[in-house]
């Protein structure tokens, strides 16, 4: 595990989430108790929030998980050698964690009642498994490390053969579940590169789109607040996703550093990891939000305290039938390619190309399909490995490219209203002029395409 020093050279000091200069200072003030409900934390000799965009360990030091409530403060399980990553059943009877019996022992994924008892293995293997949430029933999400690259699972909780939700080339960790039924992670936009994004996907991997589209800036370790906004470190700090804006909103937080995490606690106020400064450990702070001063809740001396998970029960989020078909490709319906943050001139969209990436990485043409006056297309496309769209003109110039890769399920359907539009954006209520044409899509599997590397 690298050093703060060295993993700040590889990492920009402004995804760790530093809020701007010219706000109010900090005031800090002591707190003897951080709220009436238990909650769960995770303490570490050092905690790197965004290590796992480079396919390292947060926690390379090891790490325990408390318990605190009216008594105090104890180990989850005392019997291990590390632990960290809680997450609260919906009942809040149960609490899944990753866990190393030895320190050599890779991360695994446990479940352990929270009012004590035997751990449970649930995941096995030879690879780190990380950051388990709960699923409606009884399954779980989850982060696997595999040739160093996370990628993210579900699973029974009884055991069983994992389902695969992400196939592109970046590093994947799921963050939450979010009301809908919908998971939240958190990937390197666009997908690979150094910039943490939010992203969702329905849990059979379906469906997979950026939260927002205001990308560039830092969003990572997202949880949903009971106002339904998404709130989450930024490179200002503390910021929420909320379902009016289609942009970040920043909040007005005290000045320090944020890790994201933000619980909220019965009281209303929020349990936040937080330091005044990069060389400062995280504490748990308490926060009324609107308010000028932090409450400290929790800190370990020379231990970074993060991860708070509110112990307590909570509504089971949407359960959501799978659509997807047992068919060895899938279906993308693009109803207008004009509907979009970018500008295009009226009838200047001709065609569109589609790319995968080849095993050295390298961008490998699919097929070139027709898009129709109204900016409509039907498109057949491969499954479950990187996709990326491109705009051409009627000369074959590019009009625009994708930055990064979405994928699609074996057999899903996919219709999007525009290219790259916000989640704002409504459909105009009219039948698009491809399916007029014919309701075959165009063959974009890679079928018709021999040995090229395509790009321009």
């Amino acid at each position: 595990m690298a050093s703060r020093s060295i993993l700040a050279l590889v990492i920009p000091a402004c995804l760790l989430s530093l809020v701007a200069l010219g706000r109010t200072r900090t005031t800090v003030e002591a707190s003897p108790a951080a709220d009436s409900a238990p909650f769960l934390y995770t303490a570490a000799k050092q905690y790197e929030p965004l290590a796992w965009m480079h396919g390292e360990d947060r926690f390379g030091s090891g790490a325990t998980i408390f318990v605190r409530d009216a008594q105090g403060k104890h180990p989850l399980v005392s019997s291990f050698a590390a632990s960290a990553d809680s997450a609260i059943s919906f009942d809040g009877q149960r609490v899944l964690f990753a866990g190393k019996l030895k320190a050599e022992d890779p991360w695994q994924i446990w479940e352990i009642p929270f009012t004590g008892g035997e751990p449970r293995r649930i995941t096995s293997g030879n690879e780190d498994c990380i950051r388990p949430l709960y699923l409606p029933e009884d399954r779980m999400v989850y982060a696997r490390r595999t040739a160093r690259r996370f990628v993210i699972e579900t699973v029974s909780l009884a055991g069983g053969k994992p389902l695969p939700l992400t196939y592109g080339p970046a590093n994947f960790l799921p963050t939450d579940v979010l009301r809908d039924g919908r998971i939240m992670f958190e990937a390197a936009y666009p997908l690979g590169e150094a910039v943490p994004e939010i992203y969702t996907v329905y849990s059979d991997g379906s469906g997979v789109e950026s939260y927002r589209c205001d990308h560039g800036t830092a969003h990572h370790s997202g949880r949903q607040v009971s106002s339904g906004d998404v709130v989450f470190g930024s490179s200002h700090g503390l910021a929420r996703f909320t379902s009016s804006r289609a942009q970040e909103v920043n909040i007005s937080a005290p000045v320090g550093e944020y890790a994201g995490e933000v619980v909220e606690t019965p009281a209303g106020d929020w349990l936040v990891p937080w330091r005044a400064d990069p060389k400062a450990p995280f504490q748990l702070m308490l926060w009324t939000p609107g308010s000028a001063a932090l409450r400290l809740a929790v800190a370990e001396q020379n231990f970074d305290t993060v991860q708070p998970t509110l112990v307590a029960e909570r509504p089971v989020p949407n359960r959501h039938p799978s659509g997807l078909h047992d068919w060895p490709n899938a279906n993308l319906l693009c109803l207008n390619a004009y509907t979009s943050k970018y500008q295009f001139a009226p009838g200047s969209i001709h065609s569109v190309r589609l790319y995968t990436r080849d095993g050295a990485g390298n961008p490998r043409l699919l097929g070139t399909a027709s898009v129709e006056r109204d900016g409509s297309f039907f498109v057949q496309v491969p499954t479950e490995q990187p996709l990326q769209i491109e705009l051409l003109d009627g000369a074959g110039k590019t009009l625009k490219r994708e930055a990064g890769f979405f994928w699609m399920r074996r057999g899903e359907q996919r219709g999007c209203v525009g290219c790259h539009a916000g989640p704002e954006t409504s459909p105009e209520n009219a039948v698009p002029m491809i399916l007029l044409k014919s309701t075959t899509p165009a063959d974009l599997t890679g079928a018709a395409v021999q040995n090229a590397s395509g790009g321009h």
